[in-house]
């Protein structure tokens, strides 16, 4: 079984934990995680923390990012600074309209509100993107939590053990509806080489 990946879209000055709370979770159940940002130099969070970048945003094609089986949008001022960028517009678009895993916590959502993929769309956020939450057709709620479809929001660091739980829960999810998917595939496989070879068997006689 081929290994999972995980896309981080960030910038400096995001809030730290909620990159590297969810980054460590990923990687300890086995996910390929990648930052993106705007320059391939580490990107330094609020509190001092640095994190390597190994994507960078221009030179991501969607041959490269549709490998991805999540898409990461921490807060803190990261979304602020890179909410108009082409490219992470396009990429967000893409997992969106794919219905492929998006989570999004804090000042994160700024993204998909200006990616214009939240209309309808239930969702929470920190308490000074509401307002602009609400302007784009969003359904805002106060609570920890939100998973709505392949979408997970939360609104601020302590909400990370929550926000983590459903991430892990979604994509569990999703790897379990491709095994059995796989796994019934191959269960017609084996029942169409059977009916060959007994339809073999009865021409003999």
């Amino acid at each position: 079984m081929s290994t999972k990946k995980a896309l981080i879209l960030s910038a400096n000055d995001f809030e730290d934990t909620e990159l590297l709370v969810p980054y460590y979770r990923l990687l300890e159940a086995g996910f390929t995680v990648d930052v993106a940002s705007d320059k391939g130099s580490p990107i330094r969070g609020k509190h001092g923390y640095e994190v390597p970048v190994s994507k960078v945003f221009n030179e991501l094609s969607q041959d490269q990012y549709s490998t991805y089986d999540l898409l990461l949008l921490p807060g803190g001022k990261a979304p602020a600074a890179i909410r108009n960028n082409q490219r992470v517009q396009e990429i967000t678009r893409y997992f969106m309209n794919e219905k492929k895993p998006v989570a999004a916590i804090c000042h994160g959502p700024q993204i998909l509100i200006s990616s214009g993929v939240i209309r309808g769309r239930n969702a929470t956020c920190y308490k000074t993107v509401v307002t602009e939450l609400r302007e784009a057709a969003a359904q805002y709620q106060d609570t920890e939590v939100i998973v709505d479809g392949n979408l997970v929001t939360s609104r601020e660091p302590r909400d990370l053990p929550a926000f983590c739980r459903e991430i892990m829960n979604l994509l569990g999810e999703q790897g379990q509806q491709f095994q059995q998917g796989q796994q019934l595939q191959q269960g017609q496989q084996s029942q169409q080489g059977q009916q060959q070879k007994d339809e073999q068997q009865w021409h003999k006689y």
